[in-house]
């Protein structure tokens, strides 16, 4: 596109600040319609970027284009899918613990802890324990109401921690970190479930400075307002122009 000298001034800041590569379409048509908003996208997205407690790579490997080109490797790129497809088990660790509320009303409730189960069912939670690293009270209810699935779901999400010689390719810190920024992300916010993995992050020997830079960067989805919206108008647009 043809650039004003304000929005050539502009363009030229993105690429000091994030780089030339990282000026895609949405950008360009940002800096098309709303140079202000280009503006101060641009200052929000650099924060993170400046602080630099994560490296290029790991920042990026949400983003595959930006993963390889920051150096990520197929594998962890991957790796990172794994670790963000067990994003729907939140359908299970919401609607559980109401469930049990309900049952509770109603005078059915489940027994509380590991008391009264099986050996099966205790050999699950080793088998997570092993595999995952962790263990949380939340999934003793998960465990007693569906052992069959929660041993199914074991097995999808330790994918990527057993894979590649029993402890995948990224460092247990940044598969926590993936999750965080799940979790915190503006169209899931699961509150459990991201304290939960903040704290595994510490216990692997993370910083609350790494931290806060995932809540940065995944604050920044909000920015996709803009690329999704300026799309359709461009397209409406080219509708009217005929």
């Amino acid at each position: 596109m043809s650039l004003t000298p304000e929005q050539q001034n502009l363009k030229q800041r993105f690429d000091a600040e994030l780089g030339p590569a990282a000026f895609d379409e949405t950008w360009s048509r940002m800096l098309k319609h709303a140079p202000e908003m280009f503006t101060a996208s641009l200052r929000l997205t650099g924060v993170p970027k400046k602080k630099g407690y994560l490296s290029p790579k790991v920042q990026s490997l949400v983003h595959t284009r930006a993963a390889l080109a920051n150096g990520a490797t197929k594998a962890e790129i991957v790796e990172t899918l794994c670790l963000t497809s067990t994003l729907g088990i939140h359908a299970g660790t919401t609607g559980i613990p109401i469930l049990c509320e309900v049952l509770e009303e109603q005078g059915k409730g489940i027994p509380k802890g590991l008391e009264g189960m099986n050996k099966g069912q205790l050999a699950l939670k080793e088998d997570f324990e092993k595999k995952r690293g962790y263990w949380n009270t939340m999934w003793e209810e998960f465990l007693r109401l569906s052992p069959e699935f929660f041993d199914a779901y074991t097995e999808f999400s330790s994918v990527p921690w057993v894979n590649e010689g029993g402890k995948g390719v990224l460092e247990p810190k940044v598969k926590e970190l993936i999750y965080c920024a799940f979790d915190t992300a503006a169209t899931h916010m699961y509150q459990p479930g991201l304290k939960l993995h903040m704290r595994n992050v510490l216990n692997y020997g993370g910083t609350a400075e790494e931290i806060m830079e995932v809540l940065e960067l995944a604050s920044l989805l909000s920015i996709s307002t803009m690329d999704v919206g300026l799309e359709v108008l461009d397209k409406e647009l080219a509708k009217q122009s005929f």
